[in-house]
């Protein structure tokens, strides 16, 4: 290995040394950091606009609000799989810290295991609730609500992946530390 696929917290870096696995990880976190960059400035846009609309031309169009909530919902969903990437979730470290590295590396696996089976029980049941969103119809829009819903499987399937990829790189960098000795 020339250079470690791991700073020491168990994030991810662009390396030499990644698998196919861990570099599709990496270009489709790539892709969904600058989808939710994208987002985020269309949010900013279209809630200035509806100010702009609402305060200087007196319209008062309410399609800003639904629209500006059904991007920051897709915008908070795909940030999930991005944190999974970097290991940023949300985590028991002040319990895992007690741990012993031996003892710490099942504890993150079960952890793991347990995300990634969360993340295909949302799937699952997101397409389900997406398909059924195709009797469901916004207020404002009159469009149904396919496009909204499905944040929730696609979400959902990007965060599972990634947790799985997660998941293989902390635990190969837990091996490498118990087969050196490192943090006992």
């Amino acid at each position: 290995m020339s250079e470690s696929v791991l700073r020491d917290s168990g994030q991810a870096v662009a390396s030499e040394a990644m698998t196919s696995l861990e570099r599709i990880a990496f270009k489709l976190n790539w892709v969904l950091e600058r989808v939710c960059a994208a987002l985020a400035a269309a949010i900013v846009l279209i809630i200035w606009y509806g100010v702009f609309e609402r305060y200087i031309v007196r319209s008062g169009g309410a399609w800003t609000e639904e629209l500006s909530r059904y991007v920051m919902i897709w915008l908070a969903l795909l940030a999930v799989p991005c944190a999974a990437y970097y290991r940023e979730h949300i985590g028991l470290e002040l319990f895992l810290a007690r741990l012993s590295l031996r003892h710490r590396k099942p504890v993150i696996l079960v952890l793991d295991i347990i995300s990634i089976a969360f993340f295909l029980f949302l799937t699952y049941y997101g397409t389900l609730l997406t398909r059924d969103g195709t009797t469901a119809f916004a207020t404002i829009f009159s469009m149904n609500m396919v496009i909204p819903f499905a944040s929730v499987p696609v979400s959902s399937g990007f965060a599972a992946f990634q947790f799985f990829v997660a998941m293989i790189r902390m635990q190969k960098q837990m091996k490498v530390q118990l087969a050196s000795g490192g943090a006992a």
